[in-house]
Formats: structure tokens, sequence, C-alpha cells
């Protein structure tokens, strides 16, 4: 069982206790060598993905900056992942993301909040929740993913989203707070953008 198993419970914590600060120093010295590393460093920046995360596929990549407060310790990346600038990870318990899943810039994905007691939060007090995002997701830039949400496999996220609650399969789904707008259809096998088709060279080309 790991040492400090009462990140993922679900149960009230102090998140200043003095152990676990100094445990996740040591997950954010490495993320700063992470964002420390050159452009051509790729295969550094693969070795270091290793290093800091608890799982991780094949082919991801994530450009720097990237912020996890657990330098990525508790998060599980399948295959083929994507992340632009600036993503953030609060990954005080698991994040999963799921295969071919992509990231906009300033993307936030929360698994960590604070009791609305004020007597407790002035006492340091946190709770954290899983957060799931399924395969071949697009997360839109500037989404803010909430603790305890899952998002189903296919699905894009708007840009600017706020997701406060789980978003199913299959869908398109934007807003503050983030709500399905519909259904990914078969519009979306001729259209690419609106009213620019998807021609069958396109689709032999890159589906094939």
């Amino acid at each position: 069982m790991e040492k400090f198993s009462f990140l993922h419970s679900g149960e009230i914590y102090n998140y200043a206790e003095k152990e676990l600060l100094a445990e996740q120093e040591k997950c954010i010295d490495r993320l700063y060598d992470y964002n420390s590393t050159r452009p051509a460093e790729s295969e550094k920046r693969k070795r270091l993905l290793k290093e800091m995360f608890a799982e991780i596929g094949e082919n991801c990549y994530i450009e720097p900056p990237f912020h996890a407060n657990w330098g990525g310790r508790h998060v599980h990346f399948g295959n083929d992942i994507y992340a632009n600038f600036n993503l953030t990870l609060v990954d005080d318990t698991h994040i999963y993301v799921g295969d071919r899943t992509k990231f906009g810039p300033n993307v936030t994905v929360d698994s960590a909040t604070h009791p609305i007691l004020p007597e407790l939060r002035e006492k340091g007090c946190q709770y954290n929740l899983p957060v799931k995002i399924g395969k071949n997701c697009w997360i839109g830039a500037g989404s803010i993913i909430l603790p305890g949400v899952t998002i189903g496999d296919n699905t894009v996220i708007g840009a600017g989203s706020i997701v406060t609650h789980d978003i199913p399969p299959n869908v398109v789904a934007y807003g503050s707070p983030c709500k399905v707008a519909r259904q990914i259809s078969e519009h979306d096998r001729m259209f690419y953008d609106k009213t620019r088709p998807i021609t069958q060279e396109v689709l032999d080309k890159f589906t094939k």
C-alpha cells in the first residue's frame, strides 16, 4: 500500500503535513528538470516522463511548460497522447487519460478540492477525487476539468469550458458549466468544419 494512501481515499487530510510536503517536493524537482529540457532533447523528455508518471504509454508528448502538483506521480496516460503548452494536472490523486486524447493549450485537470466550511479550510484541509478522461477525446484550449469528473470516449470539450459533472462518450460539449450540445453524428463524417467536406481522398489517406 502506498505510504500516502489517504490521498486516494476521498477523506479529508491536512495538505501541509511536513512529510507529505517533503515527498511532493521530490516530484516537483523532477518536473523542474523536465521543463528545463531543450526542444532537441526529445529522448530525455521521454525518459523523464516515464520516471515521473504512474503510467505512460508510447508516443506521448507534453509541450513544456507542464505543471503538476505531484509531477505526474498519480497520472496514468495511455498511448499517443498530446498536450499543448501549459497543461496543468492537479494530480493529488489519480488522473486517467485514454489513448490518443489531445489537450489544447492552458488546460487544467484538477483532482484536488477543499471543504466549503471555512473552519476546515483555514486548518489546511483538503480531499481528492479521481478524474477519468476516455480514449480519443479532444479537450479544447483553456478548459477546466473539476475533481471527480469522468469524460467518455471520443468526446470533444469546447474551448474555455468548465466541466463540473460527467460528460458521456461520443458528444460535443461546451460552456460554463459544460453541457452536451449534440451527439457526434453522420454530419461529422461528411464535414470537418461547417461546410468544408471530408473527401474520399482524405478518408483513404488518414483512416485506412
